[in-house]
């Protein structure tokens, strides 16, 4: 089982989830954040932290929404092929016309990962 970044997060680019993320599995388009299934490691560090309750456990997508979870995978791969973008650290909030806006996070107690060195 892997986490999928479903609808809420579509032009609502909050980072807040890369951060908890020990794995560095997201990836990112100009419009979304994905989550590579094959290095999720299903610890739910980014879930209670995404601010629009995009990330969910594969198992726990619902059926209007079950496309994002091989669109993840797959969207993670393309990006992957083409040369990275990778995301590992916070960036600012890129909020589009069709982003429902920030829900107040919940604070999962766990620290944010200290940026790793380029």
């Amino acid at each position: 089982m892997t986490h999928v970044v479903c609808e809420p997060c579509n032009d609502c680019k909050y980072t807040d989830c890369v951060t908890a993320c020990p794995v560095d599995c997201f990836y990112q388009d100009e419009m979304h954040l994905w989550i590579d299934p094959d290095e999720c490691i299903d610890c739910e560090a980014c879930v209670p932290v995404c601010p629009v309750e995009a990330i969910l456990a594969e198992a726990k997508v619902p059926s209007q929404w079950a496309g994002y979870t091989a669109l993840n995978a797959e969207k993670a791969a393309a990006l992957k092929q083409s040369g990275g973008n990778n995301i590992t650290e916070r960036e600012i909030a890129k909020e589009g016309p069709a982003c429902a806006g920030r829900k107040e996070p919940v604070d999962s107690g766990r620290p944010a990962r200290e940026p790793q060195p380029s």
